[in-house]
């Protein structure tokens, strides 16, 4: 099945990008901006977490520049945020499943190709993350909030990295495409389920000095 590799990759990659552009124009709604900012925040949200990969996996210019359907798609995606009105109980249910396949794809497909040019297993799981997370955290910061995958919010940055490492460990056993697919399934499930579960990594490890006993 390995011709269907690069079929499948694509596939997943693109569908981050509408859903990461779903989400760039859901909090562009939140703001009240209009359609330049839709788009704007689409972009960023889309398409920066594929940039920063491949600028830093330094093997050309990136996909997100070079073909034209990455744009194509996060442009679709602004405008479909634009003009359907994500909010209301049917937005709370559904938003949840958009982010975790966002989550999912975007790792899956960043840990392939980090392997794909040759790097070894540590950068395919960091940079499978940094896919996944690059642009939520670029368009948050655009908006003047504190990205949320710093602490606070269930867990999202360590579904990413465990679904990198799936793709590097099946990746690792003969298995690409079967990789591509389980590693997107474990990240959205665990995104999911840290949602549900309320899951939650601790802030800050507090040492409590033992207390003296007064002589007697």
């Amino acid at each position: 099945m390995s011709w269907a590799v690069p079929e499948l990759f694509r596939v997943l990659d693109l569908t981050g990008v509408f859903a990461n552009a779903l989400l760039g124009g859901a909090v562009a709604r939140a703001f009240r901006f209009d359609l330049v900012g839709f788009s704007v925040l689409a972009i960023v949200s889309g398409l920066g977490g594929g940039i920063i990969r491949d600028t830093l996996l330094q093997a050309g210019p990136p996909v997100a520049l070079t073909d034209y359907r990455y744009l194509t798609v996060a442009l679709i995606g602004a405008v479909v945020a634009f003009a359907v009105r994500f909010e209301g109980r049917g937005w709370d249910r559904v938003f949840p499943y958009v982010d975790a396949l966002a989550l999912g794809c975007w790792a899956a497909a960043g840990a392939q190709k980090t392997l794909g040019v040759g790097l070894g297993w540590l950068p395919a799981i960091g940079l499978g993350a940094v896919t996944a997370v690059g642009g939520g955290a670029i368009r948050d910061v655009a908006v003047g909030r504190i990205p949320t995958i710093f602490g606070g919010n269930t867990l999202y940055a360590s579904c990413a990295l465990i679904a990198s490492a799936t793709l590097v460990v099946m990746q690792a056993a003969g298995q690409p495409t079967i990789a591509l697919i389980a590693a997107t399934v474990v990240g959205a499930a665990l995104c999911l389920l840290a949602r549900r579960r309320g899951w939650m990594l601790p802030e800050e490890v507090v040492w409590r000095r033992p207390r003296r006993r007064r002589g007697r």
